[in-house]
């Protein structure tokens, strides 16, 4: 049964319009042929607002090791969708919809009634639009949402309309255009991280390393982070555990790899991020099913690693694989100091 306020999808009807959907496969196949993001968003936001009912469309894509998301919009309905989007950033720790959905995986299909309490300037922003339904479905990735699709309605919408299927599709083919695109891109996929951040985050700390396929790669990983990050002034309790998830990243990469392995370690803001790439997958990329467990792709090593971390995700290409963690160092610390408190107020009075 929906949370209350939730749109049940019986009642929209189970099957997405094959029409809107082959339209947008076909721009999309297209956008990412040509390896071009700005030319994907510009389909989505596009074919998305033809669709009956449709107030508005977004589209967020994440980067920055997961700190942030890339936002854009189309305009109101009626108006030309630019090729060029404009493109803004939204922190990862901001409570707006999109962030819930790409942290939680978790769609949100919902009259803008019931969220008034939670988003009452999204609501009143929608409203002045003519919206009166929020969708916002996750891009599924490989350990976490590589985005969300945003998208506002004028009423609870029916069958042949923009509903739960047909938006959750239309996110499976724009997610699958996003991966097709960046495997196709000729730079390599962890340099135009560094290359991104530097741009963008010009106070972030960070430190690389190369690794060799060798047995003693896990060891030498680890050596290097304690190092780093202890001179960044980073925690004992911090760096045990970044220590620990990076040997499991970097085994996993030395076992199916078999190539060397960059590593990148990134401080900004009070949010450490760890990126470790190999060279591995060379020529074609055989993608994963949807049913298929990410985990089992590289093991259960990578269960630790969504156990200890704030935020994971990976990424395969032609060129090999990518695998990123982040630990928010302000939310530990503050749990630490919640805990420490805790247990010096269920210690007995000191008598004296």
């Amino acid at each position: 049964m929906p949370d209350q306020g939730q749109v049940d999808p019986a009642a929209q009807g189970q099957g997405a319009p094959s029409g809107a959907l082959a339209r947008l496969e076909s721009a999309l196949l297209e956008a990412s042929g040509a390896g071009d993001v700005d030319e994907i968003a510009h389909a989505v936001l596009a074919d998305l607002a033809l669709l009956p009912g449709v107030c508005r469309v977004g589209l967020a894509l994440t980067e920055g090791g997961g700190r942030r998301l890339r936002f854009t919009s189309g305009p109101d309905a009626g108006d030309p969708v630019p090729h060029q989007p404009e493109w803004c950033h939204i922190d990862a720790y901001d409570d707006v919809p999109l962030t819930d959905v790409v942290r939680t995986g978790q769609a949100i299909h919902a009259e803008l009634s019931t969220l008034e309490e939670r988003w009452p300037w999204l609501v009143e922003q929608e409203r002045e639009r003519g919206g009166s339904v929020l969708a916002v479905v996750p891009l599924p990735g490989t350990g976490s949402p590589i985005g969300g699709l945003l998208v506002v309605l004028e009423t609870t919408p029916d069958r042949g309309s923009a509903g739960p299927d047909l938006l959750e599709a239309a996110a499976r083919r724009t997610a699958d255009a996003i991966a097709d695109a960046r495997s196709r891109r000729s730079r390599d996929l962890a340099e135009e991280l560094a290359e991104t951040e530097a741009a963008a985050e010009p106070g972030a700390r960070t430190a690389s390393l190369r690794l060799p396929p060798e047995p003693t790669a896990p060891r030498r990983a680890r050596a290097f982070l304690s190092e780093e990050l202890q001179t960044w002034g980073v925690g004992e309790e911090i760096v045990e555990t970044a220590q620990l998830c990076l040997s499991e990243v970097v085994t996993n990469a030395v076992n199916h790899a078999h190539t060397v392995a960059d590593v990148r370690l990134s401080l900004l803001e009070g949010v450490l991020t760890v990126l470790v790439r190999d060279r591995g997958g060379q020529g074609e990329v055989v993608e994963p099913t949807r049913e298929e467990d990410p985990l089992a792709v590289y093991g259960r090593g990578l269960m630790l690693v969504e156990a200890l971390t704030d935020r994971w995700g990976s990424e395969r290409d032609a060129g090999g694989t990518t695998v990123w963690f982040a630990l928010d160092l302000d939310r530990r610390a503050d749990d630490l100091a919640e805990e420490w408190d805790q247990e010096r107020g269920e210690q007995p009075d000191d008598p004296a």
